[in-house]
């Protein structure tokens, strides 16, 4: 089974702010509450330490994290490999009258049994936390 979530945020900023934020590999992380520690790499490349509250992991789990595709200041794709998951995060930007438009898409293939469960009922929660954590970042209150 294959999760995925979409969702889109609305922000009274300009579309370079909000790049500062969504393309940092490290703040996209520390944004994630099932992070539990981040190994920047070279580049565009990192390691999430990623702690699943299910039964048979008792360890975090390693994901070798890479940007995959850059177009500054609006798109950034990154994927995430482990022997327990995949991961596929988008995040597109987009300028509005307002500010911009920021469309966020997640695909999670779990390897383990519990994994796919897990994120089924609380990827949209994790998107909740990047949101909140982008608006901070920027200024903006919800």
């Amino acid at each position: 089974m294959t999760v995925r979530v979409e969702r889109t945020f609305e922000l009274p900023v300009p579309p370079e702010d909000v790049w500062e934020f969504i393309a940092d590999p490290k703040r996209r992380a520390s944004a994630i509450s099932v992070v539990a520690d981040y190994d920047p790499g070279e580049g565009h490349r990192a390691t999430w330490h990623i702690k699943l509250p299910i039964p048979f992991v008792n360890r975090t789990i390693p994901v070798e994290t890479e940007d995959v595709t850059r177009e500054e200041p609006r798109y950034v794709k990154f994927i995430g490999r482990s022997s327990a998951l995949r991961v596929t995060g988008e995040h597109e930007i987009r300028s509005t009258e307002d500010g911009c438009r920021l469309a966020n898409r997640f695909v999670v293939e779990g390897r383990v049994p519990g994994i796919e469960r897990y994120f089924k009922k609380h990827l949209d929660e994790e998107l909740s936390n990047l949101e909140e954590a982008l608006r901070e970042e920027v200024g903006v209150t919800t």
